[in-house]
């Protein structure tokens, strides 16, 4: 089996934990260290070799279609499927991969995530497994201080933002085979339906990554991506 060239990417959310900064321009044009998250993802796949993409719009679209061009100046091929926010991600996904991708495998993420993952050890993951789908997961972060105290209630200690190393979550960043397509509900989000089923079925793997993943869903969240960037960005 070789390497998936392929990425379907949804962006088309309203980002309404982003506003007022998604009034006017959509959720991949907000600015994360004086560059459009969704470009930090184009420019991280063509970096994994991931060089033909299908991107997912609806909100606003034409501003990312206009941003991005076909994407000769990102070093890559860009295709365009338009869905309706309220279809969800099952919705997006089912229309951009009928419409555009034909590859046995390929990679597939909901677009707001910002990560040093590396796309060649999930692929590896995947082929090694008689699965459907492989999910990448990272170890969450917990957005606030912990104190520990004694029987007395006494505060011993403190950690700040600790990563929750005994829970997974999704990163939103997938590996599908194309037989996936025939399980993808018209509207709704696959992490509700289709997953669960494959789960049931052993037929989803998850990929651990332990490096950088930084996600964009909320003002205190971009605050901390861009923080985090510019200070390990050379």
């Amino acid at each position: 089996m070789k390497f998936p060239r392929t990425a379907v990417i949804l962006s088309g959310g309203e980002g309404v934990r982003l506003r007022p900064l998604t009034n006017d321009i959509p959720k991949g044009l907000v600015r994360v260290a004086d560059k459009p998250l969704l470009q930090w993802v184009v420019e991280w796949l063509r970096a994994n070799k991931v060089s033909n993409l299908v991107i997912g719009v609806a909100y606003l679209k034409e501003k990312i279609m206009a941003h991005f061009g076909n994407g000769k100046r990102f070093g890559v091929d860009i295709s365009y499927s338009a869905h309706t926010v309220e279809g969800g991600t099952g919705e997006g996904f089912r229309l951009a991969i009928s419409r555009f991708v034909s590859d046995d495998t390929f990679f597939a993420l909901n677009g707001d995530q910002i990560t040093d993952l590396r796309l060649g050890r999930m692929f590896r993951t995947h082929v090694e497994n008689d699965v459907l789908a492989t999910i990448a997961v990272v170890h969450p972060r917990l957005p606030f201080g912990v104190v520990m105290t004694d029987k007395s209630d006494y505060c011993t200690h403190f950690t700040e933002k600790p990563l929750l190393r005994d829970t997974l979550c999704s990163s939103g960043i997938y590996l599908f085979n194309s037989s996936i397509l025939d399980s993808i509900p018209m509207r709704g989000d696959i992490e509700k339906s289709v997953f669960p089923r494959l789960a049931k079925k052993r037929r989803l793997r998850a990929h651990r990554h332990t490096g950088t993943f930084l996600t964009v869903n909320s003002i205190r969240e971009l605050e901390e991506a861009d923080e985090e960037l510019r200070r390990v960005r050379p």
